[in-house]
C-alpha cells in the first residue's frame, strides 16, 4: 500500500469510458458521439482555436458525415459564469442534445458548465463543491488541443464567479466526459509559451496528486509515469513544436497526471493559483508553475520520501544523499525545469507580461479565498493563513 493510504478506506477511480490517444484520433469524433447517443452537438471552443484553423478541421470531419452541430466559440481563458450562461442559451436555442468541447481547460470547463445546467437546471453556481448534481450529463466528447490540464478526462470543472472574482471549484463524477480524445496533430501549432505553461500544469497535477493525503497505489503509478514523461518530453516539445514524438509523449504525460489528480485530488498549489486566476485573470498553468516549488518546499516535512522519489523521476542523482537532501533535490529540479522552458521567475514578472498588476495588498483576500478552495483539503501539510500569505509574498 502507498504510504499515503489508510487501509480502512474504500477508494474510487474515475476515468472516461473511452480514451483515444494518437495521431489522427480526432477522425473518430462523429462515430464515437453517435455511439453514446449524440446527434446534434454544441461545439464549445474559443477564438484561439478558430484562428489557428483547428475548429475548421473538426467541423470538416463532422460535415463529411452529415452531422449537424452548433458552435459557441466565445470561451475566454479562465471561463466565467457568463460564458456558461451564453453557451447554455446557444445549446437550447439550437436544439442540441450533446456536447463536444474543443480546446484546452477553458473550453472543457465551459462545456462542462453547460452540461450541468442543461441536465440539472439552475445556475452554474449551484454546483460549486463536490457532487452537487443529480442528473446524468448529455452525451459528451472532449477533444483536447493542449497537453496540460487533462480537463478532457476529469471530474473537475473550474468556473470564475465574476461577481466574487473567485474561481469556483466544481468536483462531480457526472461531468467526466464519456469520450476523451488526445490527438497530437491538433497540438502541433501550440506556441512555446503555452506548451511550457500547460506542461508545467501537468507536472503540478502529478506532484500534488503524488503527495496528496488521498493518494493510492493506482494514482501513484499514474503520477510517477507522468513525472517521468514530463521530464523526458516537455523541454523537447517547447524547443520544437513539430517534434511529434515529444507531442505524443506529452499527451500521455498530461493524461496520466489527470488520472492521478482526478482520483487523488490536488493541494494548495491549485487552491492558491485559482485565486490568482479569479482575481487577476492570469493563466492557470503559469500560476501553478510559479507556486509549485514554494508550496512543495513547505510540504517537504510531510512527504520527504515522496519528494525524494520525485527528484529521481526528474532525473536527479540522489545516491549517497540523506532523505532530506534528496527531497530538496526535487525542489531544485522543479525550478530548473521551469526555468528551462521559460516560465517567469515570479508573479510580478508574469503579471507585467499580461498587463496585470499583482499587488501585495490583495494577498489577505486571496489567502482567505484559497483557504476555502476544495483543492486544499488534500494538501499533505496543514496550512495556516499566515503560511499561505507568506507563500504568496515569496512568489511575488
Amino acid at each position: 500500500m502507498s504510504d499515503c493510504c489508510e487501509s480502512s478506506k474504500v477508494f474510487s477511480f474515475f476515468i472516461p469510458r473511452t480514451t483515444m490517444v494518437g495521431m489522427g484520433a480526432a477522425r473518430e469524433i462523429p462515430s464515437r458521439l453517435e455511439q453514446i447517443g449524440g446527434k446534434k452537438p454544441l461545439i464549445v471552443t474559443d477564438q484561439g482555436i478558430v484562428a489557428v484553423g483547428i475548429l475548421k478541421q473538426i467541423t470538416d470531419i463532422l460535415d463529411k458525415t452529415g452531422m449537424q452541430y452548433a458552435i459557441f466559440d466565445k470561451t475566454v481563458p479562465n471561463p466565467t459564469d457568463k460564458n456558461v450562461e451564453e453557451a447554455t442559451a446557444v445549446y437550447k436555442s439550437s436544439g442540441c442534445d450533446s456536447l463536444i468541447t474543443l480546446g484546452g481547460g477553458s473550453s472543457h470547463d465551459c462545456g462542462k458548465g453547460v452540461g450541468f445546467v442543461v441536465a440539472n437546471g439552475g445556475k452554474i453556481h449551484d454546483y460549486e463543491g463536490v457532487d452537487k448534481s443529480s442528473n446524468r450529463f448529455p452525451p459528451y466528447v472532449a477533444v483536447n488541443t493542449t497537453a496540460g490540464t487533462a480537463s478532457e478526462m476529469t471530474r473537475f470543472c473550474i468556473i470564475t464567479d465574476t461577481s466574487r472574482k473567485v474561481k469556483m471549484a466544481i468536483v462531480d463524477w457526472r461531468c467526466t466526459p464519456n469520450v476523451a480524445i488526445d490527438d497530437p496533430l491538433l497540438m502541433k501549432g501550440m506556441p512555446p509559451r503555452l506548451t511550457a505553461a500547460t506542461g508545467m500544469d501537468a507536472l503540478t497535477h502529478a506532484v500534488e496528486a503524488y503527495v496528496s493525503t488521498a493518494a493510492t497505489p493506482m494514482t501513484d503509478a499514474c503520477a510517477e509515469k507522468a513525472i517521468e514523461f514530463i521530464n523526458r518530453f516537455l523541454r523537447r516539445a517547447v524547443a520544437n513544436g513539430s517534434d511529434m514524438e515529444a507531442r505524443e509523449g506529452m499527451c500521455f504525460a498530461q493524461y496520466l497526471a489527470g488520472m492521478a489528480f482526478n482520483n487523488a485530488s490536488l493541494g494548495h498549489v491549485h487552491a492558491m493559483a485559482h485565486q490568482l486566476g479569479g482575481f487577476y485573470d492570469l493563466p492557470h498553468g503559469e500560476c501553478n508553475a510559479i507556486l509549485l516549488p514554494h508550496v512543495s518546499a513547505y510540504n517537504l516535512i510531510a512527504r520527504r520520501r515522496r519528494f525524494s522519489k520525485i527528484a529521481r523521476l526528474l532525473g536527479e542523482h540522489t545516491e549517497g544523499l540523506t532523505s532530506a537532501q534528496a527531497a530538496y533535490k526535487a525542489i531544485e529540479a522543479i525550478r530548473i525545469l521551469s526555468s528551462d522552458v521559460g516560465i517567469p521567475s515570479g508573479l510580478v514578472e508574469m503579471g507585467k507580461f499580461y498587463g496585470k498588476t499583482v499587488r501585495e495588498e490583495d494577498i489577505p483576500i486571496m489567502t482567505g479565498n484559497a483557504q476555502k478552495d476544495a483543492c486544499g483539503l488534500t494538501n499533505p501539510r496543514t496550512m495556516s493563513d499566515a503560511a499561505v500569505a507568506a507563500i504568496y509574498k515569496a512568489a511575488l
